[in-house]
């Protein structure tokens, strides 16, 4: 069940944040993880099951962990098996290989295997701040719980004690409802409204046979491709930001406005800011205190990219991915340093971008390589009468998206002025949700494009 399915906007979100309202501070915790349980089993029975005994084993491992701070080896041993037992279950819901167990345990393999990707993420950062002596290990199992399985929190990657200080300080004042309403809506405008169509746009160009692509319709495509990818992720967990806020818990924000930066660096540092600190603090980090050779640092770098790069996308082209845009990012350094970026930094970032996207859009390495070869006009075709049918038809969503994903449109909102927000956004939000409601039903299904993830 996806925060923009229409059985979740009006049949379980508002009963919810009722229900939540109606029990005092001290059962709301119990409450909430009662929600979030109903939720997974509304998703699929076979679901709340795993995620129950997913949540129960991180549980143990980390108590035994905690416990044997004082003894390196037996703590060394419990979070190797905490971690062994956490990338098993990742790639099993990650990779075609292990379907016979996907099969067997009848987890739905719709959303599931999205919503298990950043619930790996948290509970690995969770075992490795208790062994590093960074928090303790949490006694009680429904704190816990509800870290790893509470509904709202699906697409957010938060270190736990930062996520056990907001479920200390819960609240529920119609205020901070409004704000996370608010909020909603916004994730769910950038779902329904500019991913979804972008999304028939990218289905539109990948029809074409990649053999006689023409070069504008191949560079239309994986424009389409990013800006779907953009705000699918960052609706995502705006909704998942707001229906958390309408809960008492304020997450921070994990994209950014990528679009336009002049750098590479710039661009990454911009999305999905939550799981890229992840990697850095759990990963990279580890791996460069190992030595202080810079080569050492080099190939660490390199290969917290290659992880990063297996995260978004579990194959050979997601491990080429991120292992070209790390090598890439060191590179960069050295264009800085020529001040080579100043004047064409923005025309640079946006191609090296689109290229990159490539390989995590492709079917295959061999797939990407070819359609690579179309965009730099191997077809020996520049544009056709499909180009011009493409941007007749989808132009104006296009270049909406490319305005809303940007820092102009950021500024231009914040030099409007707090006052005149507070006037016409409740109004805005709610012919928002009203138009994303008309849409849902008949609207493209850009959730599809991160099935691959």
């Amino acid at each position: 069940m996806l925060y923009s399915s229409l059985i979740f906007i009006y049949g379980f979100f508002p009963p919810s944040l009722l229900i939540y309202r109606i029990f005092s501070e001290k059962l709301r915790k119990t409450v909430l993880f009662a929600l979030s349980m109903i939720f997974c089993l509304l998703c699929s029975p076979e679901m709340l099951v795993f995620l129950i005994f997913f949540t129960f084993v991180n549980y143990v491992v980390g108590l035994f962990t905690g416990a044997f701070r004082r003894k390196k080896l037996l703590s060394t041993l419990c979070l190797f098996i905490g971690v062994a037992f956490d990338l098993v279950m990742f790639f099993t819901f990650r990779t075609e290989k292990f379907i016979f167990l996907k099969e067997r345990l009848r987890i739905p393999d719709e959303i599931f295997p999205i919503y298990f990707s950043f619930i790996t993420l948290s509970a690995l950062g969770y075992l490795i701040d208790i062994y590093k002596k960074r928090i303790r290990a949490e006694g009680n199992f429904i704190n816990f719980g509800l870290y790893i399985m509470m509904f709202s929190k699906f697409f957010i990657v938060i270190r736990y004690s930062s996520f056990r200080k907001m479920l200390d300080g819960l609240s529920c004042d119609n205020s901070q409802m409004g704000k996370g309403l608010k909020i909603f809506v916004r994730g769910l405008v950038r779902k329904v409204i500019f991913a979804d169509s972008l999304y028939m746009l990218y289905i539109a160009v990948k029809s074409i046979n990649v053999l006689e692509m023409s070069v504008a319709n191949a560079w239309l495509g994986m424009t389409a491709y990013v800006l779907c990818l953009y705000f699918t992720l960052s609706g995502l967990t705006e909704m998942s930001t707001g229906i958390s806020c309408c809960f008492g818990m304020e997450f921070p924000p994990c994209f950014n406005y990528p679009v336009f930066s002049t750098k590479i660096r710039t661009f990454v540092s911009k999305w999905h800011i939550q799981v890229l600190q992840w990697f850095r603090r759990c990963l990279l980090k580890p791996l460069c205190d190992l030595s202080k050779n810079r080569l050492c640092h080099r190939l660490a770098y390199i290969l917290t990219w290659c992880a990063i790069g297996t995260w978004y996308r579990t194959d050979v082209n997601g491990l080429i991915f991120g292992g070209l845009l790390g090598f890439f990012l060191m590179e960069e350094k050295f264009l800085c340093r020529l001040r080579l970026l100043k004047a064409t930094g923005i025309i640079y970032t946006c191609m090296a971008i689109l290229m990159f996207a490539v390989l995590i859009s492709g079917d295959d390495i061999s797939c990407s390589f070819r359609y690579i070869l179309a965009m730099l006009g191997g077809n020996g075709v520049f544009a056709d009468s499909m180009t011009l049918y493409l941007l007749r038809c989808y132009g104006v969503i296009l270049m909406a998206g490319v305005f809303f994903s940007s820092m102009i449109f950021r500024n231009i909102a914040v030099r409007c002025g707090k006052t005149v927000a507070d006037i016409i956004s409740p109004v805005l939000t709610v012919v928002f949700l009203a138009v994303c409601t008309a849409l849902i039903s008949g609207s493209g299904h850009s959730a599809v494009l991160i099935l691959n993830f």
